[in-house]
């Protein structure tokens, strides 16, 4: 069973920047595609970023070109760069991949993501 783990989280003012990290205890054969989610206080958990097995990423509008989404198979790792940071970004960060049966067009919105982590805490200051 594949472990995932996040890291980098933390405190930063508004302006600053964080880059998140996401281990995964090994490789799985099968990966569809990663993701990025995030869930704020009283609010629904939201999809931030994906990234597909051929590469293609996506962006939710409330962080298109603040924020970059990049994995490096060597390390099994998925990293979310989050530059200019707002109070609004302040939420519990999670990874997650999707492992399975790839459909032909892998569609993050659709996707059924089945391995989590724990989360990672990011909260920005005004």
């Amino acid at each position: 069973q594949m472990q995932l783990a996040e890291s980098g989280g933390g405190s930063v003012q508004a302006g600053g920047y964080l880059k998140l990290s996401c281990s995964a205890s090994q490789y799985m054969f099968g990966t569809c595609g990663m993701a990025w989610f995030r869930q704020a206080p009283g609010k629904e958990r939201e999809l931030v970023s994906s990234i597909s097995d051929d590469g293609a990423t996506t962006y939710a509008d409330s962080v298109k070109g603040r924020f970059i989404i990049s994995r490096d198979y060597t390390k099994n790792t998925l990293y979310l760069k989050m530059n200019s940071l707002n109070p609004e970004d302040t939420a519990m960060y999670y990874c997650t991949h999707h492992v399975g049966n790839c459909p032909d067009s892998w569609d993050p919105l659709r996707a059924d993501f089945n391995y989590w982590g724990r989360g990672t805490q990011v909260t920005v200051s005004s």
